[in-house]
């Protein structure tokens, strides 16, 4: 009997004290579910039209909240711009340069706190999660900076009537399909992303965030990872590619990884273009205290330094002559081609880790492509801009560079670019140290149609001021045992071919074998003066500089140069003249035997 009374006893306590509160709770959910969505729908519409200003409206299809899961799954929302409203701000000066379109089939809003929202009017979400959402955004350049008619109130003050606060604690976009219209140049650039995925973290707008400039669009941090990325310059001459991209605007830091840039086709490449040929493979990037901010509203990229890690940089100088008016191609100067990148930019400082760099060059005369090595590069550049504010302070973009020509000598170089030169001066100085000079005939060979078969390089050095007209200054070269082969194309066998005397008479009486001739003398050294044809690139006149200082260290100054040219004329007259004689003779021989011939 009394355990009986125990065990009646215990189910009116079960009863009273936990199945009537799940029954309560239960028959509450069930009414929240049915009449607290219309009233969450209405403040998801009112707070996203007074954030906006009334720019834009959000819709949904359904919006279901499940109170004990805390829950809210809104269907086939859209989120776009009001045309008149943009329209309107952009009379006024307000209009923003950004336009977003936003396509979800599912929205799914996770640990929600609706009493919160309806008691203390603070909308508390816990997670946002957006599966392949399409996202269309479009720029115009509408303001170059922030307008003085500009609405002062910040996103809390407009939703502080309806809401104290907001907070999201992550928003996650996975698999986004992202279209993005740029109207900012001549023609519309489209780029088209997909593999993307965004994540927000810590949404927080209310009093004390409203001035936050550390949150960027009132989150702590935004992550963009983009995956196996593919596009086409606006030209359509080149096919860029990223492996893997993470921009995080906590860090302010942008990473790239398998970063490539490529002719779209090698072939035809020069028969659509008259600019040199370029590829580049870079292994890593990475821009650190990047103003993302910035660069999303005006398209200015501002950073601290940019750092490249590993990789290779090609240049293949366009070997197409035409019988029109030589092109400038001034524009291949680094301090011109940073004014023409179509963006406004800032880097302090660029670090370079090991780059290879290329410079191929295709020679008429003898058919052959020479190129040019820099292996093993690193160094840093310091002051990269176009900025004009940042120019009028510095305008000077200075360079040091330590790589290995040819894969052999070691090469320091330093250049100072002036960037707001209307002739582009720049200077560049270095020093070349021991090497083989065999290791210069892939280059050479076909370039020069010289073949160095023994010598070495002690030390090569250079201090050339330069501009697009005229390149001058000093060169010295200091080396051991110089003998030189000379060739001449032979077409028929698309190969070059020994000239064995030419290069008999240069090594007897041309080149001097070693400079200085002898221990304790002054070594031979030269100021050359280079005037730059206009179709003349940047790399291309550099070496071309360099040759012209390193001829008269060999010996072959102007003065031996026309000496030479008229010893080689005397001799090819001689040749001449020699030829004649001897077909003379063998007239006289056979006018001769045919007189003997008819006195028979």
């Amino acid at each position: 009997m009394e355990f009986k009374f125990l065990k009646h006893r215990w189910q009116k306590i079960v009863f009273k004290f936990v199945l009537i509160p799940v029954i309560i709770i239960f028959l509450l959910a069930l009414v929240v579910n049915r009449y607290w969505s219309p009233i969450l729908a209405n403040k998801v519409h009112d707070v996203v039209l007074s954030s906006s200003d009334s720019l834009y409206r959000i819709d949904f299809t359904d919006a279901r909240l499940h109170v004990l899961e805390g829950k809210l799954t809104l269907y086939n929302i859209t989120l776009t711009p009001d045309t008149a409203v943009y329209n309107q701000k952009k009379k006024q000066h307000l209009a923003p340069n950004n336009l977003v379109e936003l396509r979800v089939k599912r929205l799914i809003l996770q640990h929600v706190h609706p009493l919160t929202l309806y008691f203390s009017h603070k909308l508390n979400i816990g997670r946002i999660i957006l599966n392949e959402p399409e996202v269309n955004i479009s720029y115009q350049l509408n303001h170059t900076k922030d307008t003085v008619l500009k609405d002062h109130r910040t996103a809390w003050q407009k939703i502080s009537k309806s809401l104290r606060s907001i907070h999201v604690g992550q928003i996650l976009l996975n698999d986004v399909k992202f279209k993005y219209h740029d109207y900012s140049g001549n023609k519309v650039a489209i780029s088209e992303l997909k593999e993307m995925n965004l994540t927000a973290n810590d949404l927080l707008i209310d009093s004390t965030t409203q001035t936050d400039r550390s949150r960027l669009l009132y989150c702590k941090d935004v992550i963009t990872e983009l995956n196996n990325y593919t596009g086409k310059t606006s030209s359509g001459l080149y096919t860029y590619k990223i492996k893997y991209l993470k921009l995080s605007t906590l860090k302010s830091q942008l990473n790239v990884e398998g970063l490539q840039l490529s002719p779209a086709k090698t072939d035809v490449f020069f028969n659509k273009s008259h600019s040199d040929r370029f590829g580049i493979d870079i292994d890593s990037l990475q821009l650190n205290n990047f103003d993302f901010l910035s660069y999303h509203k005006y398209r200015q990229v501002t950073a601290s330094n940019l750092v490249l890690n590993r990789g290779s940089i090609r240049v293949f100088n366009n070997p197409n002559k035409t019988k029109e008016p030589a092109i400038d191609k001034i524009k291949t100067f680094p301090n011109v081609m940073i004014h023409q990148i179509g963006i406004d930019m800032n880097i302090d400082t660029l670090r370079v880790h090991h780059i290879n760099v290329e410079y191929s060059e295709f020679n008429h005369k003898s058919n052959k492509t020479g190129t040019v090595t820099f292996n093993n590069t690193s160094g840093h550049f310091y002051n990269i801009s176009n900025n004009k504010a940042t120019l009028a302070k510095n305008n000077i973009t200075s360079v040091n560079l330590t790589t290995y020509f040819m894969n052999r000598g070691k090469l320091d170089v330093q250049f100072a670019f002036n960037l707001t030169d209307k002739d582009a001066a720049f200077t560049y100085k270095g020093t070349l140290g021991p090497m083989n000079l065999q290791t210069l005939n892939p280059a050479i060979m076909p370039l020069a149609m010289v073949k160095a078969t023994a010598g070495s390089v002690k030390e090569l050095s250079f201090d050339i001021q330069a501009n697009a007209n005229v390149f001058k200054g000093h060169v010295g070269f200091l080396y051991n045992d110089l003998k030189v082969n000379i060739f001449q194309a032979d077409t028929a066998n698309d190969r070059l071919k020994k000239r064995s005397v030419l290069s008999m008479f240069a090594n007897l009486f041309v080149i001097k074998h070693d400079n200085p001739d002898n221990a304790g003398e002054t070594p031979r050294s030269a100021n050359v003066v280079y005037l730059r044809p206009k179709d003349s690139p940047f790399f291309k006149t550099m070496w071309k500089t360099l040759l012209e200082g390193i001829k008269p260290c060999v010996g072959v100054d102007a003065k031996k140069q026309q000496e030479t040219k008229a010893r080689l004329e005397e001799h090819q007259k001689n040749k001449r003249d020699h030829k004649a004689r001897k077909e003379a003779r063998k007239k006289r021989k056979a006018e001769k035997k045919r007189q003997k011939e008819l006195n028979k």
